[in-house]
């Protein structure tokens, strides 16, 4: 390769990366700059030679300034601690709830608008995977209102295997393609072994609707019997978040009355809820662990949806305040979704002030807004540990790290859901921390922490990351967090907001 094309190479896959973090197709951006999808292709791939002018017309329709930065390699964080924060910060939509609505508008015929949609990185990717089988696409404002157009036949031949992998969630294409297809494939990330492990919860559900779905290297083959539903309630043997969300997907559009027990009643099946009732879907107990459905076989409705605001980012702001010793006020907290988190707090000593609660813009989820007050904390009693909702989440345990490293005394965590995931938040005592790992599910925090800057690369677990990056707000010095993009995956532009606060966080890579 010449020094051409390897420069070409590069600029290609700047703006591939900064394409895909706004969140446009290669058409949408062709269109935006009055070329075809061809040449956007081409550019990405480094074939194709650029003027400047054009380079600052896409750092212009992708709002990057893509001629001042030098290389395509991964983000880096470096974060000036020991600062105070101050002022007010909006929670934004759930990144979860989006997802899965992402999903099923699979369903539905019409039209779908989704409001506020949190665009970040596992939101991309499922739109990728989306509009390559046909599905059209629009952001629509500056709001992230998101427009959704099912054709009549998808191109699942035409599936962006390589998006599909990069995401988790694609396993939830399940329960809405079964009621398109007999027979179809979904690309996944990992071996055999862990596509087995990954789907078996999933087909406890989907069974009793004729699904039938074998993992091979690296794909779920799943044939579909038409016309069969569950002649018996459908028990989940773990509640789980994705697995509850597959069965709803799959029982509403089926024709007949669905029961699910055991299933999880967290904020982002709600969400699922509330709008497949948009849809005409009966559904009867919305926020308990059993749901009683009544199909509609078809959809084709125009809807428009506001999934609620995202409870583990609340969680990640209140503790941004809480290391940092800071007062600042989060507005639209899923208060629902904090209670057992916050009363935690309290016992620990936290301050706060809680307004009065106010609807979400779905018209059923309670926010309030919280002000934070610098406060003296000092151990729980006993040890935190998660439960399904309505008990701790076990998202916003990773928090609890850092909030009890500031905290007096002895603390205990117990992280019994996920293996190996604790390990992680042993990275804090590089920051002057001293967390001992017991066991792979369980820590021991001993605090107060005088908190020290130092340089970390970040970790792949999405809450621990954040975690390291709030130490890092209350560490006296220079700290860098390296390759961040698992942070981008679940959030948006956190950086930038917690800057809003007066937090000093510089993104920048390597030249």
């Amino acid at each position: 390769m010449t020094v051409r094309d390897d420069y070409l190479a590069r600029i290609g896959a700047l703006i591939r990366d900064a394409r895909q973090h706004t969140g446009l197709t290669q058409a949408e951006l062709a269109a935006e700059l009055k070329t075809s999808q061809s040449a956007v292709n081409r550019i990405e791939k480094g074939q194709q030679n650029l003027t400047l002018d054009m380079l600052a017309r896409i750092g212009s329709a992708l709002d990057s300034e893509l001629v001042s930065v030098g290389t395509s390699g991964p983000s880096h964080l470096r974060v000036a601690g020991g600062t105070t924060l101050s002022g007010t910060i909006d929670v934004k939509s759930s990144k979860n709830a989006g997802v899965a609505l992402l999903c099923a508008s699979l369903l539905n015929a019409g039209t779908t608008v989704l409001r506020k949609v949190a665009r970040i990185e596992e939101v991309n990717r499922l739109l990728e995977v989306l509009t390559s089988i046909g599905v059209k696409a629009t952001w629509l404002n500056d709001e992230n209102d998101l427009e959704l157009i099912v054709p009549a036949e998808l191109d699942l031949a035409a599936m962006d295997a390589d998006a599909a992998r990069r995401t988790r969630s694609i396993i939830m294409f399940l329960g809405p393609l079964m009621h398109r297809y007999d027979d179809f494939e979904l690309p996944y990330a990992g071996g055999c072994d862990l596509g087995t492990r990954t789907v078996e919860p999933h087909m406890t559900a989907l069974r009793p609707f004729g699904l039938k779905v074998v993992a091979t290297e690296g794909s779920y083959h799943a044939a579909a019997a038409e016309g069969v539903g569950p002649e018996r309630p459908i028990v989940l043997t773990e509640r789980g978040d994705t697995v509850t969300e597959n069965a709803l997907l799959a029982a509403a559009r089926y024709d007949g009355v669905t029961v699910i027990r055991n299933a999880s009643p967290n904020y982002m099946v709600q969400d699922l809820c509330f709008f497949l009732v948009k849809l005409g879907v009966g559904i009867e107990g919305i926020g308990t662990t059993t749901l009683r459905i009544t199909g509609k076989p078809v959809i084709n409705c125009d809807v428009e949806y506001a999934p609620s605001e995202d409870p583990i980012e609340a969680m990640s702001l209140i503790a941004a305040a809480i290391v940092t010793k800071s007062s600042i006020t989060v507005r639209r907290v899923p208060i629902e979704f904090m209670e057992i988190e916050l009363a935690l707090l309290e016992e620990m000593g936290f301050q706060y002030d809680r307004g009065a609660e106010y609807a979400a813009e779905n018209g059923q989820t309670r926010l309030v807004d919280i002000t934070t007050h610098p406060s003296a904390l000092h151990a729980p009693i006993d040890k935190i540990h998660p439960m399904p909702f309505p008990g701790l989440n076990i998202d916003n345990l990773p928090f609890f790290a850092v909030i009890a490293a500031t905290a007096e005394g002895q603390t205990m965590l117990h992280d019994w859901v996920y293996e190996n995931r604790a390990i992680y938040l042993t990275e804090l005592n590089k920051l002057g921390a001293q967390v001992k790992l017991l066991d792979p599910h369980r820590v021991l925090i001993e605090g107060p922490t005088h908190w020290s800057g130092a340089e970390l690369i970040c970790p792949p677990a999405l809450r621990p990351a954040v975690v390291i990056l709030l130490a890092m707000l209350a560490a006296k010095g220079t700290s860098v967090l390296r390759s961040v993009y698992v942070i981008n995956r679940g959030y948006e532009d956190l950086a930038e907001r917690l800057n809003a606060l007066g937090a000093q966080i510089e993104t920048f890579r390597d030249i």
